[in-house]
C-alpha cells in the first residue's frame, strides 16, 4: 500500500477540488464549535467549495444540537444516528453523504490539525490518492498503549497480505475513488484501518503531532482499544487461527513424546507409573486449551454470524443540511 516514490507526473490533478470533511463525534459537546469553525476557515482560504459533514454517533449531551446550530452559519451537513453505532460505523455513515471529490477524515475533539489539511492537498495534486497522517510520537502515551499498539500492527502484517502502516490513525485525505471503493466493500463489522489498507491505491503518509484536546476527556478507553483490534484481528487475519492449530500441534507433540517416555520407562525399568496429580492438572490444562481454541472458533463464527443477518451497520434518524447544501 505504501509507496515512496512520487507518482507519474501525468497524473497530477491541477482542478479545484470539491473537498468534504467528515468529522465523526460522540459526546463532543464542548469542542465540537470550536472544531468546525477551524475547519471551516482553513478550508476556505485552500479551495472555493467545501462542505463539512458530522456524524452524530448516538450522543447524550448536545453534540447534535450544536452541529445543527453551526450548519446555519457555516456548510455543514448533521447525519444524526438513532443510537450510538461506533466509530467506524461513523466514519461510513459519512463517507457515504460525503459528496466531494476529496474526503478528509477529521475527529471532532480539535486533536487533527487543520494546517496539515493544505500538505494533504498538494500531495494530492501530485497525484497521490491516499495521504494519511502519522503519529510521530507516542512518548505522551501509557505503555500499555505503546506496547499494545506495537504487537497489533505485528500480528496484523504477519500475514503478509496487508500492510497497515503503524501509527497511522483516521486523520486522512481519501481521492473520491478512494472513497467509492470504501463504500463498496459490503461487511458490516467495519474495521476502518484494514479496509484503508485492503483497497490499496496510491498513499502516503506525513508526520503529525496531536494537539491537546479542546475540551472534555476521551471515552474510548483501554477496553474500547482491545475490542477495536480484536475486530481488526479477526476481520481482516486468520492469524488466530493458525496460531491455534500451531499450539495445538506442539502440544500434542509434547503429549506423545511424554507418553511414549512413561511406556518405555515402564518396559524397560519396571517403574510404575504413579503421577495422579499429573494426569489430572494435563487434563485440566489441555481442557482449558480446548475451550480457548473453541472461543477463538466462535469469534470468527459470530462475524459470520452478524454477517448474513444483513442488518445494516447504522441506522439514520435525521439529515440536516447546513448553508450552502442542496439536497
Amino acid at each position: 500500500m505504501n509507496q515512496t516514490t512520487p507518482p507519474p507526473h501525468s497524473s497530477a490533478r491541477t482542478t479545484a477540488p470539491v473537498l468534504s470533511v467528515v468529522v465523526p463525534a460522540y459526546n463532543e459537546a464542548g469542542a465540537l464549535a470550536s472544531t468546525l469553525d477551524m475547519i471551516a476557515r482553513h478550508l476556505a482560504a485552500l479551495v472555493p467549495h467545501y462542505e463539512i459533514v458530522v456524524v452524530d454517533d448516538g450522543s447524550r449531551d448536545a453534540t447534535a444540537q450544536i452541529a445543527a446550530d453551526c450548519a446555519e452559519r457555516l456548510p455543514v451537513t448533521l447525519v444524526r444516528f438513532s443510537r450510538n453505532f461506533g466509530k467506524e460505523a461513523a466514519i461510513s455513515a459519512g463517507l457515504q453523504h460525503a459528496r466531494g471529490d476529496v474526503v478528509v477524515c477529521m475527529d471532532a475533539d480539535g486533536q487533527h490539525s487543520a494546517d496539515l489539511l493544505g500538505t494533504m492537498l498538494a500531495h494530492w495534486r501530485e497525484g497521490w490518492d491516499m495521504v494519511y497522517a502519522v503519529r510521530a510520537d507516542r512518548a505522551e502515551q501509557g505503555l500499555f498503549n505503546r506496547l499494545g499498539s506495537k504487537l497489533f500492527y505485528r500480528m496484523m502484517n504477519a500475514s503478509g497480505r496487508l500492510d497497515i502502516p503503524p501509527n497511522a490513525g483516521d486523520f486522512r485525505l481519501m481521492d473520491r475513488r478512494v472513497v467509492d471503493a470504501l463504500l463498496a466493500l459490503p461487511e458490516r463489522q467495519r474495521f476502518m484501518k484494514g479496509m484503508y489498507a485492503w483497497v490499496g491505491f496510491r498513499s502516503i503518509g506525513i508526520p503529525y503531532t496531536p494537539l491537546p484536546r479542546t475540551a472534555g476527556m476521551t471515552t474510548f478507553n483501554r477496553l474500547n482499544l482491545m475490542r477495536l483490534a480484536w475486530t481488526g484481528l479477526t476481520s481482516f487475519s486468520v492469524l488466530p487461527l493458525r496460531m491455534a492449530s500451531l499450539i495445538g500441534l506442539l502440544l500434542s507433540t509434547v503429549a506423545f513424546a511424554y507418553g511414549l517416555y512413561e511406556v518405555v520407562e515402564k518396559l524397560l525399568f519396571g517403574v510404575d507409573v504413579p503421577g495422579w496429580p499429573t494426569v489430572v492438572v494435563s487434563i485440566m490444562f489441555f481442557s482449558g486449551v480446548q475451550l480457548l481454541f473453541i472461543g477463538i472458533l466462535g469469534e470468527y463464527l459470530a462475524r459470520v454470524y452478524d454477517e448474513v443477518k444483513g442488518r445494516p451497520p447504522y441506522i439514520v434518524a435525521e439529515v440536516v443540511r447546513g448553508s450552502g447544501q442542496q439536497d
